[in-house]
């Protein structure tokens, strides 16, 4: 059993080749199944639908206790958000049979894992210099992406089949980004006392959140240049001195605007 879990772990933690396959492979797999996620809601709960939910909620049950097996803190882990959707995404999937479809909206909570699983950052550091050069628009890309996505599945879930405005999911992305970009066109309104909750949720968290993840796309907090000294690379764009060493750095700039 040891030889088994030794080999586990370095699956999902080691820097051989093999490990970053298997990692990569992971993440192919959670992009597969949201997107299963995304194609299937709308759809009547059919005989091939839910054998391909009890598959894909198996696989994820045995990663996750994989991952809790080889985690050096278990109790630390069972804290986790990551953790704690994929409970959640299991139990949707594996008692899809027995609960509101309603609640089919937890699926979606996996796409959280996306580029924060796995230690996948790392082996792109390591692996991508274009990811080098650009971690953070594309990091910030990803959480943006992410972020439009859980909010549109979660309007859809909520609203399909009790508003007529809400036909498909790309009605319910349409209604988010508008919103989201406080755009609202209002030729689509959600009803009901949870739809207006929702979208007073939705304007809130639009002027709070995305427009900051949007904003860190094109003028990131951060910019790339790397230290002659300690190599650190990612500095202050007014930054006079490297903050890890104190050398002094010429960072190139636009000046005053």
């Amino acid at each position: 059993m040891e030889k088994l879990k030794k080999a586990i772990e370095l699956l999902y933690k080691g820097r051989s080749r093999k490990a970053a396959r298997f990692r990569y492979a992971l993440i192919v797999f959670d992009v597969c199944t949201i997107v299963f996620f995304i194609v299937t809601t709308p759809m009547e709960l059919t005989r091939g639908i839910l054998i391909a939910d009890i598959v894909i909620g198996t696989l994820i049950f045995a990663d996750l206790c994989a991952r809790f097996w080889i985690a050096p803190n278990k109790p630390r882990m069972l804290r986790q958000i990551y953790t704690i959707t994929d409970i959640l995404v299991v139990l949707s999937l594996l008692l899809a049979p027995f609960i509101a479809e309603n609640l089919a909206f937890l699926r979606v909570l996996r796409t959280l894992r996306l580029l924060h699983s796995y230690e996948v950052l790392r082996d792109l550091r390591r692996e991508t210099p274009f990811f080098r050069r650009n971690e953070e628009i594309i990091v910030s890309v990803v959480n943006l992406m992410i972020f439009i996505f859980f909010v549109t599945a979660l309007v859809f879930a909520l609203q399909f089949g009790n508003n007529p405005s809400i036909g498909n999911y790309v009605d319910a992305l349409y209604f988010t980004v508008a919103t989201l970009t406080t755009t609202g066109f209002g030729d689509i309104i959600l009803t009901g006392t949870e739809g207006r909750l929702l979208s007073v949720a939705i304007m809130i968290i639009g002027v709070a959140l995305f427009l900051r993840l949007a904003r860190s796309i094109f003028r990131p907090d951060k910019v790339a240049y790397t230290c002659p000294d300690c190599g650190l690379n990612r500095h202050d764009p007014d930054a006079i001195h490297c903050k890890h060493c104190g050398r002094m750095i010429k960072i190139e700039t636009e000046g005053a605007g």
